[in-house]
């Protein structure tokens, strides 16, 4: 019997090559999704991913592009309407980062911008886009994350705030979209396990987790995968306009 709770759909994945990017195509690929996946700059992840996705006997294809710029954006989702007939039902937004820690005192407007961009500008872009092509029970998910709730790390006052606006975007577009049947939330993960955290988090701090947390570890990509899995898929078709904590327990809200 077959039991693929996305069988039929079409999902894009912005960033959707390394990481929870990699962890959600796989996943939305084996329940059945054909799967539009992006890339910034590294082809070579995006190739490992597909491979990924065909091995378990998925469909999917990798299209490069700067979700910052419009026009890659709108060439993004014509390659994946041109390869699975036009619509969209699922439009996960991962792309977004941190980037680099810097004090106020050390941020230009130009750093402003480049971390607003990627991280709000981007689902800004991606969700206008995406409307057109998106029938009734089509589903957004949108990262957030922790840091919108506490305000961030030390250095991340421009991540915090970039990821609070997509919070709040989140909840507009419910109420924009939700007579056209179309749902939108976002996740709000804190510590996963992955390169994100190998780069911008210190080892100390990523220790004191396991000795604090409520479940004593971090969070894993597949994790955060069946998540964005369930929210895509019509067993939450009820929910719209939630932004999920998935921390451990480090923060309730």
């Amino acid at each position: 019997m077959n039991c693929k709770r996305l069988e039929g759909k079409v999902a894009v994945v912005t960033g959707g090559a390394r990481d929870l990017g990699r962890a959600i195509s796989v996943k939305l690929a084996l329940e059945g999704a054909k799967v539009c996946l992006n890339y910034f700059d590294n082809e070579e992840d995006a190739k490992t991913t597909l491979e990924m996705i065909k091995k378990d006997g998925g469909t999917a294809i990798a299209v490069q592009g700067d979700m910052t710029k419009a026009a890659e954006v709108k060439n993004l989702f014509a390659k994946a309407g041109e390869a699975f007939g036009g619509k969209v039902d699922i439009l996960v937004n991962v792309v977004g980062g941190i980037v680099g820690r810097k004090l106020i005192t050390e941020q230009d407007e130009a750093w402003y911008d480049f971390i607003m961009d990627v991280n709000m500008r981007s689902v800004f872009l991606c969700t206008r886009e995406v409307v057109p092509m998106m029938p009734k029970g089509g589903s957004i998910i949108n990262f957030s994350s922790q840091a919108a709730r506490d305000g961030g790390g030390y250095g991340a006052s421009v991540y915090a705030t970039a990821k609070a606006a997509v919070m709040c975007h989140t909840r507009a577009m419910a109420k924009e979209l939700g007579p056209q049947g179309i749902r939108v939330n976002a996740l709000a993960p804190g510590m996963i396990n992955t390169s994100f955290h190998d780069r911008f988090t210190k080892p100390e701090a990523r220790e004191n987790l396991h000795h604090t947390a409520p479940l004593r570890r971090e969070g894993e990509a597949s994790e955060v995968a069946d998540l964005v899995c369930f929210l895509a898929c019509d067993e939450s078709s009820y929910l719209t306009g939630t932004n999920i904590d998935i921390n451990g327990g480090c923060l309730f809200s």
